[in-house]
């Protein structure tokens, strides 16, 4: 089951080959349903079913879009959500959030792992049994996976099972902790395979290979396909492909008016926060520098599944997406490194997405968040996301038009932080990491409780930066609305109730 590579090319091929095989072609006419893989009828393609690329990347924030070409790209033919915010500004928190459309307190998962995250915990909830995934595969869509799933699956015996395959997903590949993009195993729809350290191992080109080629054969079947791509790029460490290790020489990490500043009043668990170091700022100016080069395997793999696409004569009938799920600061608020507060640069993350149906060169400012994608999925393919998902479908917004009744304040959720050194957002300064809190964002202010009583409050309008602290000078009577509108969203359950909870304040 085992077998050791070096090169990805041969894996590419050998994956072709095998989509090539299970894939019975047909050379019926147009309007005539051809067989799929499975065996079964593949539904005739309409306007109602698109394909659906997602490209979820890792620890991406906004300010790393400018340097991503194929991303600005898309962008220019496809909406950007400017107001698109995190559940939790932490990796499992936000995947589970993501795959089954619900709030982390109704999720259960809060942490990458232990007894209140990971995947263990996800599995052994019954989490797994109503994603987005099997939403469309009900749907009759042939669905992939590639990439990272959520933290603590590993490729050989995450369950003590054998390679594992989660219920929705006819085509898997998945790593476990492969943060270095080289020298990590994939799980292939069952078989492990090692890759090494030569160029042609790097993750992402090997992702973006083996996606390409499930486009190629799956779209030669005629049925639509729904395909999740989910970089580990560019999590830290900010692993390059080699031939970007020299690029960009001299970059720094953008000064905005929050680097090296602290909020006025700050919170208690950032107050003693003292100015960075010449050490630290050029710590920030490095990380910085590798993580707009790690970026650069990820905008080419954009461009390349693009360009598949349209070789595969599919492009006009794809929906593409490009999330990341979550942000990330770097020498903002006087913190070096990571993400898990409440802060724009950690929550607001970009959403860009593009094809049939969808408004070209748009800003849309309407809020939505990450719970969303389960209902938008399902709502694309002809189908729905059942009752107990938290989210909307935003498939309105993306043909411009704003459902009635839309949200007016978005839920922001985080516990206990990462504490064990082996968890991979692990950081050995716990100054860096906020104590467990609940805040709700709208379109012009922010409004944080921390489990110690301090509370944040931010009016973006005219402090967009987030410097101003407001929290001390509310009034008795506004904090009571405000908590009362935070509580209601941190309690709710099913989408019926949260869209109810979510327009409780402006």
């Amino acid at each position: 089951m085992f077998s050791r590579h070096r090169r990805a090319l041969g894996t590419v091929t050998a994956v072709a080959l095998l989509l090539a095989t299970t894939a019975c072609t047909s050379n019926t006419g147009s309007g005539t349903a051809m067989a799929a893989p499975d065996g079964e009828p593949a539904p005739v393609r309409t306007a109602t079913t698109p394909n659906i690329v997602y490209l979820l990347v890792d620890d991406l924030s906004k300010n790393l879009v400018q340097h991503m070409p194929n991303v600005v790209a898309l962008q220019k033919e496809g909406t950007t959500f400017s107001n698109y915010a995190v559940t939790d500004s932490l990796c499992c928190p936000s995947r589970a959030s993501i795959l089954t459309g619900q709030f982390p307190h109704n999720t259960g998962i809060f942490k990458n792992h232990g007894s209140d995250g990971g995947f263990k915990l996800f599995h052994s909830k019954g989490k797994e049994k109503s994603t987005f995934a099997t939403d469309l595969q009900a749907a009759g869509y042939r669905t992939a996976f590639l990439g990272k799933y959520l933290n603590e699956y590993q490729p050989r015996n995450p369950l003590g099972t054998g390679p594992y395959t989660p219920p929705g997903w006819d085509y898997w590949v998945a790593g476990g902790n492969a943060y270095d993009n080289f020298d990590y195993s994939l799980n292939e729809n069952g078989t492990v395979t090692k890759y090494g350290t030569a160029p042609g191992d790097y993750l992402t080109d090997v992702l973006s290979a083996k996606a390409s080629a499930f486009i190629t054969s799956t779209a030669a079947t005629g049925k639509p396909f729904m395909m999740e791509v989910a970089t580990y790029a560019p999590h830290s460490p900010y692993t390059p492909a080699p031939r970007d290790a020299a690029s960009f020489p001299g970059l720094k990490a953008p000064r905005t008016a929050a680097y090296d500043k602290l909020p006025s009043p700050a919170p208690q668990w950032l107050a003693n926060h003292t100015p960075l170091t010449k050490k630290e700022k050029a710590a920030t100016d490095a990380d910085f520098r590798k993580r707009v080069q790690s970026v650069q395997s990820i905008d080419r793999m954009i461009g390349s599944l693009r360009a598949t696409l349209t070789t595969a004569g599919v492009a006009g009938d794809t929906i593409v997406v490009f999330n990341s799920d979550n942000g990330y600061h770097l020498g903002e608020y006087r913190m070096a490194s990571g993400k898990q507060t409440a802060y724009d640069t950690d929550v607001n993350v970009p959403l860009v997405v593009a094809g049939p149906g969808v408004q070209a060169g748009k800003t849309v400012d309407a809020l939505v968040e990450n719970i969303d994608l389960r209902a938008t999925f399902a709502d694309l393919a002809g189908s729905s996301a059942p009752a107990d998902a938290d989210g909307r479908s935003i498939k309105p917004l993306l043909a411009g038009e704003v459902p009635d009744q839309w949200r007016t304040v978005q839920l922001i959720e985080h516990r206990d932080p990462a504490a064990d050194p082996l968890d991979p957002d692990y950081q050995v300064d716990k100054r860096n990491i906020p104590p467990a809190y609940d805040a709700i964002r709208t379109a012009t202010f922010t409004y944080v409780e921390y489990v110690d009583g301090t509370r944040e409050y931010y009016d973006r309008t005219t402090d967009p930066d987030q410097l101003r602290n407001l929290g001390p000078t509310l009034k008795p009577e506004r904090i009571a609305e405000l908590h009362a509108a935070l509580r209601g969203l941190a309690t709710c359950v099913g989408a019926a109730a949260c869209a109810t909870a979510g327009r409780a304040i402006s």
